[in-house]
C-alpha cells in the first residue's frame, strides 16, 4: 500500500512539453465480486422499445454497490464455476491537473467501463479531482476471459487502490455537514440539523435529537425542532385543512399535544411565559401598473420592498388574533421580557437625505394593553435590542457612530466603519446610554443572549479573522473569551434555564463539528456532538501556518499561508494571494466559495490576508475603508505578497496570482492599475466603476455609505472617478478574468462588462465569463463546479502554462 500511495503522488509532467503519447498499464484493482447472478424471466421477446434483452442490457441493468472484497492482480478475470456472475473491479486517479487522453477495456466478452459512477466511452476528458474508474464484468461459469486496461495522456497517469486522497472540489460540495444545533430550556436535550448533499447536487436534511448528559439518540424528528422557552419540549408544524397547527412533543417520550390551532401564517415567537405568539405578518403597499410604473426611491427597484411588517398577538387560551401595530412603516419584535408583560418593538424607515438613510424608533409596549413608551426615534447606526433579565434595561448592538458616537474610540473628524459591531447599554427610566465595548478590539457579528442565571450577555465576535464566543458582564464591563473549541464559531444556543451553550465551530482546516459547553465541578469544557472531521471522508489536506508581516507604516498586518501537502521546500510552487480588501476579514470559515485548502491539492502555495480596513482589529483598522477606495488594502497586498515571497524561497514570484469577490473583485480590477506583480488576476463580482455602482446596485448606495462615507461622485471625483479600476484600465497589463452572474442585484454585471469592453478596446488579455440566472454568490451545484473550475482552469493557464484545462472549458472558436 506504501508503494501505491508514494506512485499517486508522482503526477504528471507539463503535458506542454512532453509530445508522445504515454502508456499506462493498469494492472492491479480493487475487487468485489464475483457475485452469482441469473437473466430474468423474459413474458416478451421485446421491451416497449423494441429492443431484445441481451447480455450487455442484462450488466447494464444490474447496479453493484458491494463493498470491496479483496484485490486482483493477473489476466484472467474470477469467475464462479456454477453460476454466471458479475464482478467489479476498481481503481482512482487523483490528478491536479486536466487530464485529456484515452482509455481501453480489453479482454471481458462483456464489461461497462465508469468514471465517478457515469458509464463512460474510451476518450478522457477530466478535471483536476479524486476521480473513481470501474469495470462492471460478467462472466460465464469457470470463464478465461482476460482482462487488460491502459490509459494513454500526454504524461504518466499514477493510479492507486487506496481511496485516500488530496481534498478535492467534491469534497467540498458533497457530504454530510452539521448545520446547527439547539438546546431545551433546561439544557438536558439537543437537537442537530444535517445537510447531505450527494454528487450531482441532490441535497435532503435530516434531524436528530439527543440527550446531552450520555449523547444517546432520542428520535429523528421529521422537521427541525424548536424548543419551548420553558417548558421542556419542542413544537411541531402540521397543516389540517390548510390550517396551521403547532403541536407540543416531549423529547423523551415523543408524546404529542396540541399547543396551538389555526395559527396565522407569518414568523411567530412564544412568549417566556408561553401563554401568547407573537406573530410577524406583511400586507401588500400600492400598486403600480407593471408596464410603466414609478419608482418611489431607490430600494423601490427591490421585489416586495412596499410590503410592509406588522405585529399580531395570538392568545394560547382563546385562539384569539388581534393586530398590535398599525402604519406605514415596517414594525419588528425585538424582545420579550422575560416575565412577558412587555414587548421590545422596532421600526425602520428610510431618511435619504442624511448618513444613514435608514433609520428607526424603539418602543416598549405592555403586552396586555398595547401602550407604548418610546424610546428613542430616527436613531441610526442600530441593530437589534435585548431586554435585560429584569426588564429595566435594553441591550442594543450597533457601530460606533450610534447614540451620537457614545461608543466611538476615534477623533471627531474621523469615520469609523458602520460594519464595525458594538454594544450599548439603554436604561429604560433615565434613557441613559453605556458603551459596553468601545475599548474591546473584536467587532460584535452575531446575536447577543442576556442570561438571566448568571446575568451575562453571551456573544459572538471576529477577533483578527478569527470567531470567538465571549462572555460580558454588564455591572463591570468585563469581558471573557469562552474556552470554545475550534478557530470560526458559527453559531450558538444558549439554554433558557441552564448554564449550557451549544455551538457549531470550524477549524481552520477541518469541517464544522457540533459542541454542548458546559459547567461542572468548576469546570468548563465542550462534549462534542458531530465531529467535522468525519466530512473529510479520505481526502486529506495540506498545511496553514501564520503568517504576519510589517508594513512599511508600522503596522502588523496579519494573514495565513497555506501549502500542499508533504510539500517539498526545495521546489517552487505558484501562488494564489486571497483577500477581500473591504469591510470585514477573510475568514477561517472552511466551506468558503473561495477554498485555500482545495487549491492547495491542485499544487499552489496559497496566502490570505488581512490589510487595512478590516473589522476584528479595532475601530482604527476598521476605518481605514472608509474613503480611501483601495488605497492603503492595495499597498498591503502587494507589500505582504513581496515579502512572503522574499521569506520563502519556494514560492515562485514569477507566477503569482489573485483573486478577491465584490469589494474584493474591485481590489482585483485596482491592483491590476497599481503593480505588475500578478501573472494572473481574477474577480468575481467586481465593482469596475464606484459611480456606476453607486446607483445601479440594489445596495449601491447603502455600501457607499460604509465605503464612502458623506463622499458623492459629485463632491470627490478623487474617489469615484479616479480610484475606479475602468478610469485606470490603460494600466492594466494582467491576465485578467471577469466572473459575473448575470443576475446580479448587488453588483450589476454591468461592472464587469464596463472592464471588459475597455480591455478588449485595449488589446488586453481578458475573459468574461457570466454565470446564467446567478445572483452576487453562485449556489446551483452545475453552475458552481464550472464556476470554480474557471477560476482553476485560468489559474492553470497563467501560473502553470497548462491551457489544457481552460481550451476544455471553452473551446477556441473561429469568428
Amino acid at each position: 500500500m506504501k508503494k501505491s500511495l508514494l506512485s499517486f503522488c508522482l503526477l504528471a509532467i507539463v503535458p506542454s512539453l512532453v509530445s508522445a503519447q504515454q502508456k499506462t498499464q493498469v494492472t492491479r484493482f480493487n475487487l468485489a465480486g464475483p457475485y452469482a447472478v441469473t437473466m430474468p424471466a423474459a413474458f416478451d421477446s421485446v421491451d416497449v422499445q423494441g429492443k431484445k434483452f441481451d447480455d450487455q442490457s442484462f450488466l447494464k441493468s444490474m447496479s453493484l454497490t458491494a463493498p470491496v472484497s479483496g484485490q486482483f492482480e493477473g489476466s484472467v478475470l474470477p469467475s464462479l464455476a456454477d453460476s454466471r456472475s458479475v464482478g467489479v473491479l476498481t481503481f482512482y486517479v487523483n490528478n491536479t491537473d486536466f487530464l485529456k487522453g484515452k482509455i481501453t477495456v480489453k479482454g471481458p466478452k462483456h464489461s461497462q467501463l465508469y468514471i465517478d459512477g457515469v458509464e463512460a466511452g474510451e476518450e478522457l476528458s477530466l478535471a483536476p479531482e479524486h476521480h473513481t474508474f470501474a469495470v462492471k464484468f460478467l462472466a460465464e461459469p469457470r470463464d478465461t476471459d482476460s482482462i487488460q486496461v491502459s490509459i494513454e495522456a500526454p504524461q504518466t497517469v499514477a493510479y492507486t487502490l487506496d481511496s485516500h486522497h488530496p481534498y478535492m472540489a467534491h469534497d467540498l460540495f458533497d457530504g454530510r455537514r452539521v448545520r446547527g444545533i439547539s438546546l431545551s430550556a433546561d439544557g438536558q436535550y439537543a437537537s442537530l440539523s444535517y445537510q447531505t448533499t450527494e454528487r450531482g447536487g441532490n441535497t435532503r436534511w435530516d434531524y436528530e435529537l439527543r440527550e446531552v448528559r450520555t449523547k444517546r439518540l432520542l428520535a429523528r424528528p421529521q422537521g427541525n425542532p424548536r424548543w419551548l422557552p420553558a417548558t421542556v419540549a419542542y413544537l411541531e408544524e402540521e397543516y389540517y385543512d390548510g390550517k396551521r397547527m403547532l403541536y407540543q412533543v416531549e423529547p423523551r417520550t415523543g408524546e404529542r399535544t396540541l399547543f396551538a390551532a389555526d395559527v396565522p401564517e407569518g414568523s411567530y415567537t412564544v412568549s417566556p411565559t408561553e401563554d401568547y405568539l407573537i406573530i410577524s405578518m406583511e400586507e401588500e403597499g400600492p400598486k403600480e401598473d407593471p408596464g410603466v410604473f414609478e419608482v418611489l426611491e431607490m430600494d423601490d427597484r427591490q421585489p416586495g420592498w412596499r410590503k410592509r411588517s406588522y405585529l399580531c398577538k395570538y392568545d394560547m387560551a382563546t385562539g384569539l388574533t388581534q393586530r398590535i401595530t398599525f402604519g406605514h412603516q415596517n414594525t419588528y419584535l425585538e424582545d420579550i421580557s422575560a416575565d412577558g408583560t412587555r414587548l421590545l418593538i422596532g421600526t425602520s424607515y428610510s431618511r435619504l437625505a442624511k448618513r444613514p438613510t435608514e433609520v428607526g424608533d424603539a418602543y416598549v409596549m405592555d403586552a396586555r394593553t398595547l401602550k407604548t413608551d418610546t424610546l428613542f426615534v430616527c436613531e441610526g447606526f442600530l441593530g437589534g435590542g435585548t431586554f435585560s433579565p429584569d426588564g429595566r434595561q435594553v441591550l442594543f448592538n450597533g457601530t460606533p457612530e450610534a447614540f451620537n458616537r457614545i461608543g466611538c474610540q476615534l477623533p471627531a473628524d474621523r469615520t469609523p466603519s458602520m460594519t464595525e459591531g458594538e454594544l450599548f447599554l439603554f436604561d429604560i427610566a433615565t434613557r441613559q446610554v453605556t458603551p459596553l465595548t468601545k475599548d474591546f478590539n473584536p467587532s460584535l457579528n452575531g446575536g447577543t443572549v442576556w442570561f438571566s442565571g448568571d446575568g451575562q450577555v453571551y456573544f459572538t465576535a471576529e477577533e483578527r479573522d478569527y470567531v470567538y464566543l465571549y462572555s460580558l458582564n454588564p455591572k463591570t464591563g468585563k469581558i471573557t473569551r469562552l474556552p470554545v473549541e475550534g478557530d470560526y464559531v458559527f453559531r450558538f444556543d444558549k439554554a433558557r434555564r441552564a448554564a449550557a451553550i451549544a455551538y457549531t465551530s470550524n477549524k481552520t482546516l477541518e469541517p464544522v463539528s457540533a459542541y454542548v459547553m458546559r459547567s461542572e465541578k468548576g469546570k468548563v469544557r465542550s462534549e462534542k456532538f458531530f465531529d467535522g472531521a468525519t466530512a473529510l471522508g479520505d481526502a486529506e489536506l495540506g498545511t496553514c501556518e501564520d503568517w504576519n508581516f510589517q508594513n512599511s507604516r508600522g503596522d502588523t498586518v496579519y494573514g495565513r499561508l497555506y501549502m500542499p501537502k508533504d510539500y517539498d521546500a526545495t521546489r517552487q510552487y505558484p501562488m494564489i494571494v486571497n483577500y477581500y480588501g473591504g469591510c470585514s476579514p477573510t475568514s477561517r470559515y472552511f466551506e468558503s466559495r473561495y477554498p485555500a485548502q482545495y487549491w492547495t491539492s491542485l499544487g499552489y502555495a496559497v496566502y490570505v490576508l488581512q490589510p487595512s480596513g478590516a473589522t476584528g482589529f479595532g475601530q482604527e483598522w476598521a476605518s481605514r475603508h472608509v474613503n480611501t477606495a483601495g488605497r492603503g488594502p492595495a499597498e498591503d497586498i502587494i507589500e505582504g505578497t513581496r515579502k512572503i515571497c522574499e521569506a520563502h524561497p519556494f514560492l515562485d514570484s514569477r507566477h503569482v496570482g489573485c483573486i478577491g469577490a465584490s469589494y474584493g473583485g474591485f481590489m482585483t480590477m485596482y491592483l491590476q492599475t497599481v503593480t505588475d506583480i500578478f501573472a494572473a488576476a481574477i474577480s468575481h463580482a467586481g465593482i469596475a466603476n464606484h459611480t456606476s455602482y453607486w446607483g445601479e446596485g440594489y445596495w449601491g448606495y447603502n455600501y457607499s455609505e460604509v465605503s464612502m462615507a458623506n463622499s458623492y461622485p459629485w463632491s470627490h471625483r478623487e474617489l469615484y472617478v479616479d480610484q475606479s479600476p475602468l478610469f485606470n484600465a490603460d494600466k492594466i497589463h494582467t491576465p485578467l478574468l471577469l466572473l459575473h452572474g448575470n443576475a446580479d442585484t448587488n453588483v450589476p454585471l454591468i461592472e464587469s462588462l464596463q472592464m471588459f469592453t475597455a480591455l478588449k478596446l485595449l488589446g488586453r488579455e481578458v475573459a468574461l465569463v457570466e454565470v446564467e440566472g446567478e445572483n452576487h454568490h453562485i449556489l446551483e451545484y452545475a453552475k458552481r463546479e464550472k464556476w470554480m473550475a474557471t477560476q482553476m482552469a485560468w489559474f492553470a493557464k497563467w501560473l502553470k502554462g497548462d491551457s489544457t484545462w481552460w481550451d476544455a472549458l471553452y473551446p477556441k472558436k473561429h469568428l
